[in-house]
C-alpha cells in the first residue's frame, strides 16, 4: 500500500505526476484542508507537500496528529511556521539551490528589460513611431552593463548565481547579507550602504519576519533617480506603498519585479506605471528547475516514509 501525501497547497497535476508514481496522493486542490477530507481521513496523513509561500501554520498542523513531516515544493519555506513544527516534532524539508540559475536567469531578464527599457522600445517599433521617427523621451540613451554598480541583497545561492552573471557583463558587484563570504565582491556592513553604492537592488534574500518591507522609503531613496530595484525573492521584502510612490515622483527610474506582496494581484498603482517590468512569479518556472525541485522533494519524502532523515532538511527547522 502506497504512503499517502497531502498536497497541501494548489499545483498543477503535471507537477504532480512524478509523485502520484510513488505516493497516495490526498490533493486538496488549494482549498481548506477540512472542505475537502474528513477528520478521521486527516488523521493519519503523516506527510504535507505545499508550496513555501503557502501559509502552513500551528493550526494547520493540529488538523494532522500523526504528522512528522512538512515537504516544500521549491526553495522557500517562509509560510511555514518552524517553530510550531519543531515543537510538534515535525520536520520540514525544501529544495535548495534546485531553481537558483533560472531564478537568476529571471533576474538579469527582468534587469536588463528594465535598464534598456525593451518594453519601451518594443512599443515604439509595433505603434509605427520608430518607422515615422517620432522622437521619444522614453528613448533616450540610457547607461550599460559595463561598469554599472549592481548590489545584491542576500548572498546565498541565487545571490551567487546574479553575482556570476553580473560579473561577465563586466559590472561592479557587491552585496550585503548576514554572513560574509570569501567571495571576489565588496561586501558593505548595511542595506543602507549597499544601497547607497550600487545603481541596480538585486533583492535575493530570504524572505522572513526580519525582512518584512526592509526595502523601504529609506532604501529607494538610497539607490536616487538613476538606481533601479529588482525583486526576485518576495513580495513582502519590498513595502509595495513606498515603491510606488518613488516609481512614480521619480525617486528611483525603474523596477523589475517578478514577485508580489498578494499573490496573484499586482496592484493597479503598480501595473499602470511605464517605468516597471513584470512577471507573474515565474523565476524558478523552467522545465530543469521543476525536475530538479522534484528530485529533492522525492529524495525527502521517500526518506521520511523509510525513516531517515530528510535530505534536504531546512536548517532553522
Amino acid at each position: 500500500m502506497a504512503d499517502k501525501v497531502l498536497i497541501y497547497s494548489r499545483f498543477p497535476k503535471s507537477m504532480m505526476a512524478r509523485f502520484a508514481e510513488r505516493f497516495e496522493l490526498l490533493d486538496t486542490g488549494g482549498k481548506p484542508v477540512r472542505e475537502v477530507f474528513p477528520a478521521e481521513e486527516l488523521g493519519g496523513i503523516r506527510a504535507v507537500l505545499t508550496a513555501g509561500g503557502s501559509p502552513l501554520g500551528a493550526e494547520a498542523m493540529d488538523l494532522f496528529p500523526k504528522l512528522g513531516a512538512i515537504v516544500c515544493y521549491g526553495t522557500g519555506y517562509d509560510g511555514v511556521d518552524l517553530k510550531a513544527a519543531a515543537s510538534r516534532n515535525i520536520a520540514v524539508g525544501h529544495s535548495p539551490g534546485a531553481n537558483a540559475a533560472s531564478v537568476a536567469d529571471i533576474a538579469m531578464t527582468l534587469m536588463l528589460a528594465t535598464t534598456r527599457r525593451i518594453l519601451v522600445a518594443d512599443q515604439y517599433v509595433r505603434s509605427g513611431d520608430w518607422a515615422a521617427s517620432k522622437q521619444s523621451p522614453m528613448m533616450r540613451p540610457q547607461a550599460g552593463m559595463p561598469g554599472r554598480r549592481i548590489g545584491i541583497y542576500g548572498m546565498g545561492e541565487i545571490g551567487r548565481k546574479i553575482a556570476a552573471r553580473c560579473a561577465a557583463f563586466e559590472s561592479e558587484v557587491g552585496y550585503f547579507s548576514r554572513t560574509r563570504y570569501d567571495l571576489p565582491y565588496q561586501y558593505f556592513q548595511t542595506l543602507e550602504a549597499l544601497a547607497d553604492w550600487c545603481s541596480v537592488l538585486m533583492i535575493a534574500v530570504r524572505a522572513g519576519a526580519e525582512t518584512q518591507h526592509v526595502v523601504n522609503a529609506d532604501i529607494l531613496r538610497r539607490l536616487g533617480a538613476d538606481g533601479y530595484v529588482v525583486n526576485i525573492s518576495r513580495g513582502s521584502v519590498i513595502d509595495e506603498k513606498a515603491l510606488v510612490a518613488a516609481l512614480t515622483d521619480k525617486t528611483i527610474a525603474g523596477a523589475g519585479l517578478d514577485v508580489f506582496e498578494k499573490e496573484p494581484h499586482a496592484p493597479d498603482a503598480l501595473t499602470e506605471l511605464p517605468n516597471v517590468v513584470f512577471a507573474p512569479h515565474i523565476g524558478g518556472h523552467t522545465l530543469d528547475s521543476h525536475v530538479a525541485m522534484q528530485n529533492c522533494v522525492l529524495a525527502n519524502l521517500t526518506a521520511f516514509f523509510e525513516g531517515k532523515p530528510l535530505p534536504y532538511r531546512v536548517k532553522s527547522a
